[in-house]
């Protein structure tokens, strides 16, 4: 079992371990050569590490812990601003570019709360992938099936797979479009995507800024509750588990649970009877503003334009050193026009508008967050398989950056069995309500019937 911030933080307040101690073990894990650390992390800051992982015991021994991660290890994705390094976004293309100034917001909060960074995490290259695949530094495998060899999911690939094997207790990742949520799902963990403007994007190198956020990957949604709060600088009381009786949730029936295999349909379809058992009110509705998104995305989406414009001149100095797989998608905003991205805009705001106005009288929606179990690295060598899978992966997460709202993945599978993500989502600034929700259906489902 892979231990939660809560756990680690009592056996540091009673003595039974030190930060020191925490950080030298992730540190071993890393380092492992019999291990994945050296596809889980572009960079490993070993020294700075121990030096705040002893600050941080001296702290505590004179009584004054600053947060509830005050010394424990955490990992960052590769494309978030340190000091003095050179921001790299899983690519080789930025090599020999200028090194950042100042931390990211996100890297300097978690630095004030005694956060221990171990190091930056491997990534698709500059997240623009859902599967998590690098050929520059290798792809990190996925703890379940590791002797065949699948994908982790991405772009946060490295982030997840360094909580799995406990080279941090939790990882800080971005979710464009599933990129948090979709390694989560793949590895059994929980991972936690808000309302993209809860958490400061500063000194992150960006995909697209209209639909990126930042969020946690941990062992439990308490674990990312716990995260998000300091991450957003929400001081107030973290979120209490809801009462799941009497709650209305809505499981849509179009698109998203198309294409689903046989043990995710199941995993789904035993957590939403477990759900209703306790009380919950679960009605299956019609999405119609799900079968728009295609047609509304036709000229190449948010993504390809915004991707584009940041990359373009990077493109033209080094674009033979991009991933011909990320070049391509890249490259589809080439041909986008002004007059296409502003009708993009605004028909994004009558969808958003739309679907809010379709959910307003549900609690959360729920779905899978992933149809599929994780592929095998070997099944994406050819292209074309390739990038049906990675439409068919980011299809149900991508939904809710859309919306801007907020979404929560956690593990719904029978224990032992291939990981399964069950997603609650719900409309921006909700983000309390989903995690409280969250822990209600976490605690449920982890119960052995």
């Amino acid at each position: 079992m892979i231990p939660t911030l809560a756990e680690l933080r009592t056996a540091l307040d009673e003595g039974r371990a030190t930060s020191l101690q925490l950080t030298d073990a992730a540190l071993a894990h890393i380092a492992d050569p019999a291990g994945e650390g050296v596809r889980v992390f572009t960079k490993v800051y070993s020294a700075q590490a121990r030096a705040a992982a002893q600050a941080s015991d001296l702290l505590r021994g004179a009584g004054l812990p600053r947060s509830a991660i005050d010394g424990l290890p955490i990992s960052i994705k590769d494309l978030f601003d340190v000091a003095g390094d050179t921001t790299l976004a899983g690519s080789v293309a930025l090599q020999g570019a200028p090194a950042a100034r100042e931390n990211a917001v996100v890297v300097q909060r978690l630095l004030a709360a005694g956060a221990v960074i171990v190091g930056r995490t491997n990534m698709t290259e500059f997240a623009y992938s859902g599967l998590g695949l690098n050929p520059h530094y290798g792809t990190p495998r996925n703890p379940w099936d590791r002797a065949t060899g699948r994908i982790p999911g991405g772009s946060s690939s490295g982030a997840a797979v360094s909580v799995t094997d406990q080279m941090a207790v939790a990882a800080i990742g971005t979710d464009t479009g599933g990129s948090v949520r979709i390694p989560a799902a793949l590895c059994g963990l929980a991972g936690f995507k808000p309302t993209a403007r809860r958490v400061p994007l500063t000194g992150a190198l960006p995909l697209a800024t209209r639909l990126d956020s930042i969020g946690p990957i941990a062992a439990s949604v308490a674990c990312c509750a716990q995260l998000d709060a300091i991450l957003a600088a929400d001081t107030r009381p973290l979120p209490k588990p809801a009462r799941l009786a009497g709650m209305r949730l809505a499981v849509p029936t179009n698109i998203v649970q198309d294409g689903m295999d046989s043990h995710v349909a199941a995993s789904f379809r035993a957590a939403l009877s477990r759900l209703s058992a306790a009380g919950a009110l679960l009605e299956e509705i019609v999405v119609l503003e799900f079968d728009e998104l295609a047609s509304i995305n036709a000229t190449g989406g948010l993504s390809s334009a915004e991707a584009w414009t940041w990359h373009r001149a990077l493109i033209e100095r080094a674009g033979d050193r991009y991933d011909p797989r990320v070049l391509s998608r890249i490259r589809r905003g080439q041909g986008m026009t002004a007059s296409d991205l502003l009708e993009l805009l605004d028909a994004r705001v009558r969808w958003i508008a739309s679907l809010e106005q379709r959910i307003a009288g549900y609690d959360a929606l729920l779905m899978p967050t992933v149809p599929v179990v994780a592929p095998t690295l070997a099944e994406l060598t050819e292209d074309d398989v390739y990038y049906r899978t990675n439409a068919l992966i980011l299809r149900n997460p991508t939904f809710i950056n859309f919306l801007d709202g907020c979404a929560l993945s956690l593990p719904c599978q029978t224990p032992g069995t291939a990981p399964v993500g069950l997603m609650i989502a719900a409309a921006g600034g909700r983000d309390r309500d989903v995690l409280a929700l969250g822990m209600m259906v976490e605690a449920l489902l982890q119960k052995r019937v």
